[in-house]
């Protein structure tokens, strides 16, 4: 029986009966995390949706992606076979053999804070069939009640908890040495394929949100379709941070009507951090989706990889947002492999859940029934079938 630890974990940012947890410092973990993770995701689906031969001949040829041992077995990657080099000096890409899944992870790191654990606060798989012609991008709730398995490197025996502890309890080093956010992806991606039966991740990566308001304005803003209308908690119109005082926030608020919006880099990031609104936390992972598949998109019509200027400022924005494990094989040979894959190939998949209690507590979230089902479809190659009789999954984006 998988012990619970929900006393031993981080603070979670939840409070009482699944409500978000209240008080400066609650309002102020609200608004460093959520979102910085979206500028790797947005990077990595720039190389995926758009960059081709360009993007991965620059990323093979000049650009240094950081890479770090993120799963706990190094292992061959998928098979492929090498595509012909773009010019006599550079390596050649490998175009890569489908079905692939790419584990994403945002974190916030705190570099003030010398032994500061990782948390997953993000969580998002992207799946390309077999066919390679589509991609599915969907989420698991970071408070979702799963069992992280034992872990002896970090010293942690298992238990269940929230998906967001299994990062920090596996960046842990018995030896007294700081917490290894590499080591700590290990144990998540462990506990991610036991949930969804996805026994191999052909890529991680670790994002931050260090790059995000650049990137989005490197590129020129994006435009996205505000389902909602949102009012801002941490922003004022003028982008000014609201002043943080006990009880919550202060000052004028910005708005977000619904309707489509040219967003700069500050503005999306305030869409997609706020929780506060109708749908909660699944709404945020919605939104945070959206802003995702508009920045890809928003590259591709912006002509990116004909203006080298820009080229260059975008891909120095990728090298600092995420850090990357092909398992052998190197970002820009997935960046080939994907390179007919577009935005409007990419299905948003929305997976419903609710929130568990425990007497007048709140425990986390589970998934519903047709989760499960769709990750069995996911897992036998029938994922494209199983959307098509399940469109009620597909998150809207007009």
């Amino acid at each position: 029986m998988a012990q619970e630890h929900d006393g031993s974990a981080p603070a979670s940012g939840t409070g009482p009966a699944g409500g978000p947890a209240t008080g400066p410092a609650a309002a102020a973990a609200s608004r460093r995390r959520v979102v910085w993770w979206a500028a790797g995701l947005a990077a990595l689906l720039l190389l995926v949706t758009g960059g081709g031969v360009a993007v991965s001949h620059a990323l093979g040829s000049r650009y240094d992606v950081p890479t770090a041992p993120l799963f706990e077995s190094p292992s061959p990657g998928v098979p492929g076979t090498s595509a012909p080099p773009p010019s006599p000096t550079a390596q050649p890409a490998v175009e890569l053999k489908g079905p692939l899944n790419i584990l994403l992870v945002g974190i916030d790191p705190r570099p003030n804070v010398p032994d500061w654990e990782p948390h997953a606060d993000a969580v998002l798989i992207l799946h390309v069939p077999k066919s390679m012609n589509r991609g599915y991008l969907f989420s698991l709730p970071r408070d979702l009640r799963v069992d992280v398995p034992a872990f002896p490197k970090s010293g942690y025996r298992g238990g269940r908890t929230k998906l967001t502890h299994a990062m920090s309890f596996g960046s842990r080093r018995p030896d007294g040495a700081l917490p290894d956010t590499a080591q700590g992806f290990q144990l998540l991606a462990k506990t991610v394929s036991a949930y969804t039966g996805i026994t191999r991740f052909d890529a991680g990566a670790v994002i931050n949100f260090g790059g995000f308001t650049k990137l989005v304005d490197a590129v020129g803003g994006v435009d996205m379709y505000i389902d909602q209308r949102i009012v801002s908690i941490h922003r004022q119109p003028d982008g000014i941070h609201r002043r943080l005082v006990p009880g919550g926030y202060t000052g004028p608020q910005m708005v977000y009507e619904v309707g489509v919006r040219h967003l700069n880099g500050w503005q999306a990031l305030d869409v997609a951090r706020q929780r506060y609104l109708t749908g909660g936390d699944y709404a945020r992972q919605r939104h945070q989706q959206q802003l995702i598949k508009a920045l890809a998109t928003q590259v591709l019509s912006r002509d990116l990889l004909t203006d080298p200027v820009k080229l260059d400022q975008v891909l120095r924005q990728i090298g600092k947002a995420l850090v990357f494990d092909g398992r052998g094989h190197r970002l820009h040979d997935f960046a080939y492999t994907l390179r007919d894959l577009r935005p409007e190939s990419i299905t948003l998949v929305g997976l419903p859940g609710a929130s568990v209690g425990r007497g007048s507590g709140y425990v986390g979230e589970q998934l519903k029934p047709v989760a499960g089902q769709f990750l069995a479809a996911l897992r036998a190659g029938t994922v494209e079938s199983f959307m098509a009789s399940h469109p009620e999954l597909v998150q809207r984006e007009r």
